[in-house]
């Protein structure tokens, strides 16, 4: 016969965190070097092997590479001319080499350099944008992933309970004190749980397959047991956080950038309205010998206003859309900061009264109803609800922690860095 302090030992069991779960069938298939128990040992891994991060880092360093160009001189020209061809001289052939240099002036080529060191920030900007998104869906990913293996590990546990609950209603109905009811409703309510059991297992394979592919690893490949879920930050909304989203956030960053080469590309369009200077070099070979020299001075004739009036609109409108663009993005960008700091909060506050009420609630309003029903004081039906309760608690709970996490990593997202 199952003693009445067997059922009450495993229903105080359920009270413990959903990080203390060890349900033996979900931990099948995992690896023992595999990443996946903390979100730290994914976000290592994605840094060190995710495909779209090396690109970036390529992206970057291309762009780089384009600044020196952008300010350095066009490259000389070198000229022979042939002079005196028809000459009835001994010595008719002159022979005129030029070497001539174009010299921007004005100030053109620090502001072309400006224009290209802007692209790098635009480059940093977008590589930080790509790793804070990355690293949002990987914690967003580790967090279902938690979701699933620990649900699947109460519903474990819950089954235990309802074994050990069907073997005393079995108890009472050999001695004639409960219908054969109360049995069969005992064996269906743990066919509904493997039922819910089926679909936590696939739950758990398609975030195992998300994760691996953030991680650039097959889809079957095993991840290790999530064990614990990242801190929580304690503070409410820092007052200074808007504005440390202004400052870091990726999409900001590299409008910001745009915006500087809008700024330098329409000074260097206005600067196209004046002229360069040329200037060359020419000794002249006569006889066998270089006895003259030559100095040229040449200036290009800026005649053509319309043209120029044309790419100097075309600059003030890029320039005006870059920092209205910039305007809506900073709104945007705000707007879904509160968003999501509104929603963890919510979630806190509704994880923190589960944790320290209704969870302490629950687990004594089943205790009491395994004692009426042992007395005869209350119905299977009734130990039966509260059994669903604690399960629905205990779920409502670890959901209510999982949604802080994907909230947390949203607001990292937005901020572009860790809290």
């Amino acid at each position: 016969m199952i003693t009445d302090w067997k059922i009450k030992v495993a229903g105080a069991a359920l009270l413990a965190l959903p990080c203390a779960l060890q349900a033996a069938g979900a931990g099948k298939g995992t690896g023992d070097n595999a990443p996946g128990a903390t979100v730290q040992d994914l976000l290592e891994w994605v840094e060190q092997h995710n495909p779209e991060l090396a690109a970036m880092q390529y992206e970057t360093e291309a762009a780089a590479a384009r600044v020196q160009p952008a300010g350095a001189l066009p490259d000389p020209t070198f000229r022979v001319e042939g002079q005196d061809l028809f000459s009835k001289d001994d010595f008719p052939v002159s022979i005129k080499y030029t070497v001539a240099q174009t010299l921007p002036l004005w100030g053109k080529r620090d502001l072309k350099r400006e224009v290209a060191e802007a692209g790098v920030e635009q480059a940093r900007a977008r590589q930080r944008a790509v790793a804070a998104e990355l690293r949002a869906k990987v914690k967003t990913g580790f967090a279902q992933y938690y979701r699933a293996w620990h649900a699947a590990a109460l519903t474990d546990e819950m089954l235990l309970l309802l074994r050990e609950i069907e073997n005393l209603v079995r108890t009472r109905y050999a001695n004639g004190l409960t219908p054969q009811q109360n049995v069969l409703k005992a064996q269906a309510e743990q066919t509904t749980l493997r039922a819910d059991r089926i679909t936590l297992d696939a739950e758990q394979r398609q975030a195992r397959a998300r994760l691996n592919a953030l991680l650039s690893r097959p889809a079957t490949a095993p991840l290790a047991e999530p064990r614990t879920l990242p801190e929580l930050p304690k503070s409410a909304l820092p007052a200074d956080l808007e504005e440390r989203v202004r400052q870091t956030n990726p999409l900001l960053l590299a409008q910001s950038a745009q915006i500087t080469a809008a700024e330098q590309t329409q000074r260097l369009v206005e600067k196209n309205r004046y002229p360069d200077l040329t200037v060359g070099v020419s000794p002249i070979q006569s006889q066998g010998q270089l006895n003259r020299w030559e100095l040229m001075l040449e200036v290009n004739i800026p005649l053509q206003q319309e043209t120029r009036r044309s790419q100097e609109a075309e600059a003030a409108a890029l320039l005006a859309a870059a920092r209205t663009r910039q305007e809506a993005n900073a709104n945007q960008v705000l707007g879904e900061l509160q968003e999501a700091w509104d929603a963890l909060e919510a979630a806190r506050r509704q994880a923190n009264l589960l944790k320290t009420n209704l969870l302490p609630q629950i687990e004594l309003a089943f205790q009491s109803a395994l004692i009426g029903y042992r007395t005869g004081g209350v119905d299977f039906p009734t130990l039966l609800e509260a059994q669903r309760q604690i399960r629905k608690a205990r779920l409502d709970y670890l959901n209510a922690q999982i949604e802080q996490q994907l909230r947390l990593a949203e607001i990292e997202r937005l901020v572009g860095q860790e809290l």
